[in-house]
């Protein structure tokens, strides 16, 4: 008998106690669950000898998990006996219309209890007329009609307060960035006009010197906090599909040259190889908003340079694909993307990693931020009528020995 395996489903766990320590000195094997849907898990998982199932359950109660179990190939001859205290007229015949094998009521006789289940065991099963059966399958039909229409209410009214929190959300971040831009423009000011003074002074002047110092890191500050309002913004407006392009020709090869000037690994201490192939400069002149494009190839080319770790290589590519669109291919030699990670890494504030070890740096290796940037280039990208995705780097295109590393494609329509 040490061999039987009993899955118990009951959300009471003092009943399971209960169950569990009887059968226990029985010789059974006794697993628990407290929903109806651990219940099927675990059962998928490790099908039991038996299934005792308690009817009164939150979510999927006993009728709709013995069901479904029913449904499964594994489970279709395993007894299942509910195990209930329920006392209402047809309780029984409900059960077993709804694939139970079996009934007993609570409280249970613990002396008969074990010799219970070893009769089931052994293929006893209770039954029900035709005509029994009939009726409480159509009264059980209904049941399960009204249980969907009221989780189909109660989602209604979920996903109506999520819309209204995600507005509200969306709402006082657009509201806060705002608030946040006009102090910054003005301490960014301030900053830029006294570096500007500092530096009509003669070199010679220590103390001048020394405001100057100041000065310039009070600027290179504030125009970080500037990047930072000018993301939550920018992924404002594309979350809530507002953010518009001014359309004008532009030449790519310009924009990722501007990107990679600005990013400047080099001034930052990154000992990187950048090569900037000559089919960047053969391409097309597009219709796009240059500014955007810059800010999207520049989220893309920071990533790359975050993950790519020094002696590492990072390459831009172009072709022209079918007649109408470009193809950008940007290929590092860095850690790599986690195939279950690439659709996450363009979702709003998600970061690869350990946040513990958070850093702002934009150039560094293993620099982080807010989890804004591939999710606002993509959001650029598309708002063009372009995509963007990333794979593992092809073989025999990287120079990593230990890691392959990752190319992210852009795919702009030409007009």
């Amino acid at each position: 008998m040490a061999d039987i395996k009993v899955l118990y489903i009951d959300d009471d766990p003092s009943n399971r106690s209960l169950v569990r320590q009887l059968l226990s000195i029985h010789g059974f094997h006794v697993t628990e669950a407290d929903t109806g849907l651990k219940g099927l898990a675990i059962a998928r998982q490790e099908p039991p000898d038996l299934i005792l199932m308690d009817i009164n359950m939150p979510g999927l109660d006993g009728h709709e998990t013995t069901t479904r179990m029913r449904s499964l190939s594994e489970l279709k001859k395993t007894p299942i006996i509910a195990l209930t205290a329920t006392k209402d007229e047809g309780a029984r015949q409900l059960a077993l219309a709804a694939g139970c094998d079996g009934y007993i009521q609570k409280p249970i006789d613990i002396d008969k209890f074990p010799g219970q289940l070893l009769t089931y065991l052994e293929g006893y099963k209770d039954t029900i007329t035709t005509d029994e059966r009939q009726h409480y399958l159509d009264k059980y039909n209904q049941k399960l009609v009204e249980h969907l229409e009221s989780k189909i209410l109660e989602l209604q009214e979920a996903n109506a307060r999520l819309r209204k929190t995600d507005k509200i959300k969306s709402d006082f971040i657009t509201l806060a960035a705002h608030e946040l831009r006009t102090p910054i423009s003005l301490v960014y000011g301030y900053a830029n006009l006294l570096q500007s003074v500092a530096q009509q002074f003669l070199v010679e002047n220590s103390a001048i010197n020394r405001i100057g110092e100041l000065s310039s890191k009070i600027y290179n500050a504030v125009h970080r906090l500037n990047d930072v309002v000018n993301d939550i913004i920018n992924i404002a407006l594309i979350e809530s599909k507002e953010i518009h392009f001014t359309r004008q020709p532009v030449r790519l090869s310009e924009i990722i040259q501007a990107a990679l000037t600005e990013l400047n690994p080099a001034k930052n201490g990154r000992l990187l190889g950048i090569h900037l192939a000559e089919s960047i400069n053969t391409l097309p002149l597009i219709l796009g908003d240059k500014k955007m494009l810059q800010q999207a190839f520049w989220n893309i080319l920071s990533n790359a340079i975050k993950f790519t770790p020094d002696g590492g290589m990072i390459s831009v590519e172009g072709e022209v694909s079918s007649g109408n669109e470009v193809l950008i291919s940007i290929k590092d030699t860095g850690i790599g993307v986690n195939s279950s990670d690439r659709q996450a890494i363009f979702e709003q504030f998600y970061t690869v990693g350990n946040v513990a070890y958070h850093s702002s740096s934009k150039t560094a290796f293993g620099g982080g931020g807010m989890g804004l940037g591939l999710p606002i280039a993509l959001g650029i990208i598309k708002g063009h009528g372009g995509q963007l995705w990333v794979e593992d780097t092809p073989e025999g295109e990287s120079n990593s020995i230990d890691k392959q590393g990752s190319t992210f494609y852009v795919l702009l329509p030409i007009k």
